[in-house]
């Protein structure tokens, strides 16, 4: 018996946006452990506005690290690819992780989420958003607006195991002592995150991760781009914009958003065609840094696309020799 996908199979631009993280992440490699996570952000920036320049698709980005003026980041507005073709929205993240990369900690990534034109959210307005994910088993279980100790006993109640064996990812921030003192004392575990907000998430929405849920304050663009592998995954997002002084509320509300509304992946991303790529730039839990071995270079990336519901993981060895000197590869 043959499907659609398979009687009509169509582009899968994910094959095409991963050699810009590749690009990205090889790029900021030489810059892992060095304190210079500036000059590593920059070296990705460079590398995959270049390579997203060869892509076949009208890409603007919705969510980059800043505006025009700002460059050579990859700003707001700014249109990607060659022109031709289909449009789309796209959010960047060169690093997901600069401090980690600085440091040469691990679960630093560079990232790409894709939608459709018009289908991300603009999340201008405020910067942070409150937000839970997890894996399929929370669709229809968990709530937001629920204390956290009432959704880990409900999303441990619906995986069929122990509460006690629940991992529970936050970013280690001071804002979120109560939060993991609440987790802790509904007796689940946590995983403290130095930084890696979209690596988090998804790792809590893949099925063989051993992270159950995410929670926790972190940034609105963040959890944009997450939305879109979480629909890719078939997990669930939860978040609630959280303006951090009286001037962003002020900012929200002129723009027209309800602070009180909990947004859902459909919300954070309309439409049923997402693409997000992930490429390691230190080693993670969701896919391998970069690595150097007898004159190759090798990449571990993440391809996720909704439409099709594939998950791809993608291993690249590069000539070494193709990279040095300023050259940015053979482009294959």
């Amino acid at each position: 018996m043959s499907g659609t996908l398979f009687t009509h199979p169509d582009r899968n631009l994910g094959m095409e946006l991963v050699r810009a993280t590749e690009a990205a992440a090889i790029r900021a490699a030489p810059w892992i452990g060095r304190g210079e996570k500036n000059l590593a952000d920059g070296a990705a920036v460079d590398a995959m506005r270049k390579f997203l320049g060869t892509v076949d698709f009208d890409g603007v980005v919705v969510i980059g690290e800043g505006e025009k003026d700002a460059a050579p980041m990859l700003y707001n507005g700014e249109h990607v690819g060659t022109g031709n073709g289909a449009s789309f929205d796209i959010a960047v993240d060169p690093i997901d992780g600069t401090s980690l990369t600085a440091t040469g900690r691990m679960n630093a990534v560079s990232v790409i989420a894709v939608s459709d034109r018009g289908t991300m959210y603009d999340p201008s307005a405020v910067f942070y958003m409150d937000k839970i994910v997890t894996g399929p088993e929370g669709k229809g279980v968990i709530d937001l607006s629920r204390p956290i100790g009432d959704n880990i006993r409900a999303l441990a109640e619906a995986k069929g195991i122990p509460v006690a064996e629940m991992q529970i990812a936050v970013l280690d921030r001071p804002r979120h002592k109560q939060l993991i003192a609440d987790i802790r004392a509904a007796g689940a575990g946590t995983r403290l995150l130095l930084d890696g907000d979209v690596a988090g998430g998804i790792n809590a929405a893949r099925p063989e991760s051993r992270i159950d849920m995410c929670v926790g304050v972190g940034g609105t663009p963040e959890g944009i781009i997450t939305a879109c592998a979480v629909k890719a995954l078939g997990g669930v997002i939860q978040g609630r914009l959280k303006p951090k002084d009286d001037a962003e509320r002020q900012k929200a509300l002129d723009a027209g958003h309800d602070l009180d509304r909990i947004l859902d992946q459909d919300d954070l991303v309309t439409g049923d065609n997402t693409y997000f790529v992930a490429t390691g730039v230190t080693d993670g839990a969701l896919v391998a840094g970069v690595s150097r071995s007898k004159g190759m270079i090798r990449t571990e990336s993440l391809v996720l696309r909704s439409h099709s519901g594939t998950r791809r993981r993608v291993i690249a060895d590069h000539l070494e020799s193709k990279w040095l000197d300023g050259d940015d590869g053979d482009g294959s």
